[in-house]
């Protein structure tokens, strides 16, 4: 499977990055400036997403995902890395912090998802039947780009053409939908509370307190199971944080990875 990465790599401590559902490195584009001055950095799209390979084949799993981001590390030769995720690649993250602790020095978990369950055994059912692909993007067309973007940011006024340019080009890639697909039927849900509490690695955990996607109430669940986790907010924020308090989520990540 070919996976498209971004990557600058120098005598700095490294750090990986993991964008979120429906996303890509281009979440990061507004940090990626400010981490290059202290970080060996490695940024990669997800199976399924952005430029990377739309496989039928992949098991689209949380656990799966984070074996694939433990092999890039080992393909980059460090022995451990700080990590970064976004939403969705927070429940990647700490899939990789189960599953191989001893590989992670610190997680920034930015408005991570959490305690989501598997999808509806009926929805998962449907998927199999023919066409189901073809439903799927009639249903994430039926709203313009614009309004999508309008559900992760706060402030509208950051939403303009390049936004809606870079987020609406994998809606139109047929891959996408078969990949979705199967992520909708392996996706085996967000790890339960039993799970995190296991979790040792040093965890800082960054919320928009206007997030509408995943609101603020999981950051506060998700810093009373993890073990070792502290919790900032962000007034006047949404889901897309790094595009609406890049400066700030930089201090926060240098202040907790230093």
């Amino acid at each position: 499977m070919k996976l498209y990465c971004e990557y600058l790599l120098n005598d700095k401590p490294p750090i990986l990055l993991i964008h979120g559902f429906a996303s890509s490195t281009y979440t990061f584009r507004r940090i990626l400036p400010l981490l290059q001055e202290r970080y060996s950095i490695i940024a990669v799209d997800l199976p399924g997403f952005g430029k990377s390979e739309k496989s039928t084949s992949f098991i689209y799993s949380f656990e799966n995902y984070a074996k694939v981001m433990i092999e890039c590390i080992h393909k980059f030769g460090f022995s451990t890395t700080h990590i970064v995720a976004h939403s969705m690649g927070g429940q990647i993250a700490l899939n990789m912090a189960r599953l191989a602790p001893e590989k992670i020095n610190k997680l920034v978990l930015l408005c991570s998802s959490g305690y989501l369950n598997p999808a509806n055994k009926y929805l998962v059912w449907s998927s199999y039947f023919p066409f189901f692909d073809k439903f799927i993007y009639y249903y994430i067309r039926r709203k313009e780009v614009k309004d999508h973007l309008k559900n992760v940011f706060f402030n509208q006024n950051l939403i303009n053409e390049d936004l809606i340019h870079e987020f609406g080009r994998p809606l139109a890639e047929k891959g996408f939908y078969k990949a979705l697909i199967r992520l909708l039927r392996h996706r085996e849900g967000d790890l339960p509370s039993h799970q995190l509490q296991k979790i040792k690695v040093p965890t800082l955990l960054i919320w928009g307190k206007e997030d509408r996607v995943v609101p603020v109430a999981v950051g506060k669940r998700l810093v009373r199971d993890l073990p070792d986790a502290q919790l900032i907010t962000y007034e006047n924020t949404g889901h897309l944080i790094t595009e609406e308090r890049p400066e700030f989520v930089f201090k926060n990540i240098i202040m907790h990875t230093s």
